[in-house]
């Protein structure tokens, strides 16, 4: 049985990636799983992606582009500050600038610079670049 959703579906995408494929399945899904699908969409990480329904679950299938070099969940979810997102970026991204890390707001789940333009701290999701 798996505990984290999003860390399983990250791991599957990495594992596809490296080896070439083009789209993958990821079954369980979360509402938390499909925001952040949506965000890597919007940002050209990820090509478009579909719910399809099995009679056990349903499962998304996930259309690879190849744009992913590294992508996971941050564990354990820490809480951050809006002066603390420097902090991370230098922890998770290899450059300023380049990457993204997708954060827990009390607005809904954003990526680390809206999370800045508001103003508010949350709970660290993952990182992707």
């Amino acid at each position: 049985m798996l505990n984290d959703p999003l860390a399983a579906a990250l791991s599957k995408i990495m594992n596809a990636e490296k080896s070439g494929k083009k789209e993958v399945l990821i079954k369980p899904i979360s509402k938390t799983l499909k925001t952040t699908l949506t965000i890597m969409n919007d940002h050209g990480y990820i090509g478009s992606f579909e719910e399809t329904e099995d009679g056990k679950g349903n499962f998304l299938k996930v259309n690879l582009l190849g744009n992913i070099n590294k992508c996971g969940v941050i564990k354990p979810r820490f809480s951050t500050k809006k002066t603390q997102f420097e902090k991370w970026e230098k922890r998770y991204l290899p450059a300023k600038d380049f990457g993204l890390i997708i954060v827990s707001t009390p607005k809904g789940i954003m990526i680390h610079n809206q999370a800045k333009e508001n103003s508010t701290g949350g709970k660290l999701l993952a990182y992707c670049y």
